[in-house]
């Protein structure tokens, strides 16, 4: 029987890849109580928690085949998880789509990403942020950096406060199309955040 704890992120991908039940298994032995706990500090409720985390273990063993070799099978998860846990909370609460990035930020808090990858990340969110319309730029900053409230952007740059709304959206939109095919969420960071807008 192999010791899979001695295992690399790579080496067990590709046996999960292969359809190997026993390493999915000790992913799972691994993983289920940690992210159970994730998705509880966000639902609220152990039940709907259990099934949001379930879920994400069939995505995982399902989605099998389209897992890249660069991402570590804890990433995946707590990606799958948190997407199920919007879902369910669009469909519950029909919450406003704003929410999602305030959610995010916490999400950054509790994975351990590869800082290899998080740094490219963080040059390609500034790379996108950059090249944002002035205005739209500095709106975000003031926001996002800041911590301004719309009404208070709005006073600041004598402007209303839902065309503060319309450009945060508009950014919020311009970024998650350029992260749409990468396997990882989008997180804004707020501790570097200041080095994108300014």
């Amino acid at each position: 029987m192999s010791d899979y704890s001695s295992w690399n992120n790579k080496k067990l991908v590709d046996a999960i890849q292969k359809g190997d039940k026993m390493a999915f298994e000790f992913i799972f032995n691994l993983y289920y109580k940690p992210l159970l706990g994730y998705v509880t500090t966000f639902s609220k409720n152990r039940e709907q928690s259990e099934d949001i985390v379930q879920q994400s273990f069939v995505s995982l063993w399902e989605k099998r085949n389209k897992l890249q070799k660069n991402i570590s099978p804890k990433n995946y998860l707590y990606t799958i998880a948190y997407n199920n846990y919007i879902d369910f909370y669009r469909k519950e609460k029909r919450t406003n789509a704003l929410l999602e990035d305030l959610l995010k930020e916490n999400l950054q808090n509790r994975i351990d990403e590869d800082q290899e990858f998080l740094d490219n990340r963080i040059l390609k969110l500034r790379k996108v942020i950059e090249n944002l319309p002035p205005r739209c730029k500095e709106i975000l900053y003031l926001s996002k950096q800041r911590g301004l409230e719309y009404l208070e952007i709005s006073e600041k740059l004598k402007i209303s406060p839902k065309t503060i709304e319309s450009q945060i959206r508009l950014a919020f939109k311009k970024i998650r199309k350029e992260f749409e095919n990468n396997n990882y969420i989008l997180i804004f960071i707020k501790k570097p955040f200041k080095n994108y807008c300014r």
